[in-house]
């Protein structure tokens, strides 16, 4: 969430990047955070002095009673009683001032990092490194989701007929070569100093809104109405509200977490070859890297991190290609991001398999998550995350791009995790 001292101290920029990120009326919007801001403050003000004055008139009371003054006392209990009434209407004033403001703010999404790009969309999301060479396949190529059947890897009748649309049965050598990627990039995590973290799946409103998915991303949750909890959406949310309401000391920095989730997302897929087999699921399993670091030293994190993820895929020997987000293209919370893409040879074309991201504080002040070190103020610290990696769109291009006459010959860095070479 972002800060109203920020807002005050840095009002034009707050606004361009607002506009940046696609916010309408921007400006206007800013102007009544700060004027509901200065109306907070003035009423807090008026609150505090009429309490105090209602006090100091109280104590007086008792002293003019015992002077024999009553006809003065009764004359301060009437002027006390009309504090106290002024008192509540500026407390009850005060109160939906607050309301307001936050209510405000928390539809606000972070403000872009000043590298990030303008644009409007994904077509203006900028290239920023490629790696690789794409595969050529034979004119008779299949796609991933005739190879699963040819193969008999992954069902997706049998997922809709158990759950529904977008909820496929991995099964054979589909199913363990899911557990093999999971495996190969937790141990990859952990070499890389991430502490592994095996988190609920379910998570309450308070872990909702301290990472920013709600409200912002209510409908597209999946929503246990009787409890009140909600199926993740990515590890991010759990790991990341495990440090919620938590002051660290920099001797714990950086936090380096991994875990490994079924994701859930209720998000309607549009028709299309683009969204069609593991091109877009609402159930899923990822492994994601998140890091907590003082705000010196987080772009560097995000740059690790980034490398962290064109590691695994170079391992994989995926082609891929790293881009810059513009600001329309943009999550909610992110301040910076870069996706990490990987070609489809069968399908000619580039699938997202990750995104890195640095929030800055904007989580972290949602969280109250903050540093203390030695007698200075506590600060806010900034939160990372990224998908290290998201398998649907791995496995759809390990398929594709490795596929011969006689088979699909899988990576070898996953023959020791798998213990086969081909399907």
């Amino acid at each position: 969430m972002l800060q109203v001292q920020f807002l005050k101290e840095n009002k034009e920029l707050a606004i361009k990047g607002l506009e940046k990120k696609r916010i309408k009326d921007a400006a206007n919007i800013v102007e009544l955070v700060l004027a509901l801001d200065t109306s907070r403050r003035e009423t807090q003000f008026e609150a505090d002095n009429v309490l105090a004055e209602s006090n100091n008139k109280a104590k007086s009371i008792g002293a003019l009673m015992k002077a024999g003054n009553a006809a003065e006392a009764e004359t301060l209990k009437a002027e006390t009683a009309a504090l106290k009434a002024r008192s509540k209407d500026l407390a009850e004033k005060l109160e939906s001032l607050e309301t307001e403001l936050y209510e405000v703010l928390v539809t606000l999404p972070n403000l872009p990092h000043e590298s990030v790009p303008q644009g409007v969309s994904a077509d203006d999301n900028q290239v920023a490194f490629s790696w690789g060479t794409v595969p050529q396949l034979s004119a008779d190529a299949l796609p991933h989701w005739e190879l699963i059947k040819k193969y008999d890897i992954i069902d997706f009748d049998l997922g809709n007929k158990i759950t529904g649309a977008g909820f496929p049965v991995y099964k054979n050598k589909g199913a363990r070569l899911q557990r093999a990627l999971i495996n190969f990039f937790l141990d990859e995590a952990a070499k890389a100093g991430y502490i592994e973290i095996q988190p609920p799946i379910l998570i309450n409103r308070d872990s909702g809104f301290g990472t920013g998915q709600l409200p912002d991303k209510d409908g597209q949750m999946y929503h246990a109405q009787t409890d009140d909890l909600f199926l993740i959406p990515t590890a991010e949310v759990p790991i990341t509200n495990i440090y919620r309401d938590v002051i660290l000391k920099e001797s714990d920095l950086p936090v380096k977490n991994v875990g490994y989730t079924p994701c859930f997302r209720r998000e309607a897929g549009s028709w299309g070859a683009h969204v069609r087999g593991l091109n877009r699921l609402h159930q899923f399993d990822k492994v994601e890297i998140v890091q907590i670091t003082k705000p010196e030293n987080s772009y560097e994190a995000l740059e690790q991190m980034s490398q962290h993820v064109q590691g695994l895929l170079q391992k994989l020997e995926l082609p891929y290609r790293v881009l810059r987000l513009c600001g329309g293209d943009m999550s909610f919370t992110s301040a910076l991001t870069f996706d990490m893409e990987v070609f489809s040879a069968a399908q000619q074309r580039w699938l997202e398999v990750s995104s890195v991201s640095n929030f800055e504080t904007f989580q972290a002040n949602r969280l109250k998550l903050r540093c203390k070190s030695g007698d200075q103020k506590p600060y806010l610290l900034h939160t990372l995350n990224g998908s290290a990696l998201a398998l649907p769109r791995i496995v759809a291009a390990i398929l594709e791009n490795n596929q011969r006459e006689d088979g699909i010959y899988l990576p070898k860095v996953l023959h020791e995790y798998t213990g086969f070479e081909k399907i």
